[in-house]
């Protein structure tokens, strides 16, 4: 097949992309902007074609009731196709559903899966819950040492709280512990380097 044969595909495949970013620019400002009815309109039928960022907007509609009538179920599940995807604040948010029962039955393991996912692609937010349960034991055993590393890369990223709960875990740890925990965190940081779509 020559290349001319080929321009038209291209052109309307280009055209239909430029097409989508547009009604999902048009959908996530009047999200921002409180306009749910139009996010709506914009937003749904590019979630349904698959749009993760169109998805995860959906889920947090559904989530606070906005235009839709509160559903967690329907949150649950938006937030679940974007997650699939890639998407980290829906991986987050699926993570809280799990770990809250909402929209589906409680399952701790699913929440630290789901928390991890986020947490391995920088998310703050994610890496600090995942302190917060590393340091108490909800889910998963409890270690100190992950949970230093967590909260560790959690104030690295901004998060002033983890910085906080870092330094109060860090009192109570051996010097041994805090070594292994700053490797680990070293070595996470180098390998997200290496990857960033981790």
């Amino acid at each position: 097949m020559s290349t001319i044969r080929l321009l038209p595909a291209i052109a309307l495949i280009l055209a239909m992309t430029s097409l989508s970013w547009a009604d999902y620019q048009t959908g996530a400002a009047a999200f921002t902007e409180g306009d749910y009815t139009t996010a709506l309109r914009e937003l749904e039928p590019l979630a349904v074609q698959g749009d993760a960022s169109a998805q995860f907007l959906l889920g947090v509609m559904y989530g606070i009731g906005e235009q839709v009538r509160q559903d967690y179920a329907e949150s649950f599940r938006w937030f679940h196709e974007a997650a699939l995807q890639g998407h980290a604040a829906a991986q987050l948010c699926l993570g809280m559903m799990y770990r809250e029962g909402k929209g589906t039955e409680q399952n701790l393991p699913a929440a630290v899966k789901w928390f991890g996912k986020a947490a391995d692609q920088g998310n703050a937010n994610a890496q600090f819950i995942l302190g917060e349960m590393y340091r108490t034991g909800e889910g998963v055993r409890k270690d100190p040492v992950q949970a230093h590393v967590w909260f560790n890369l959690a104030a690295i990223r901004g998060r002033k709280d983890a910085a906080e709960a870092r330094d109060s875990l860090a009192r109570k740890m051996t010097s041994r512990q805090i070594a292994q925990a700053h490797a680990k965190a070293r070595n996470w940081k180098r390998s997200s380097q290496k990857n960033p779509a981790r």
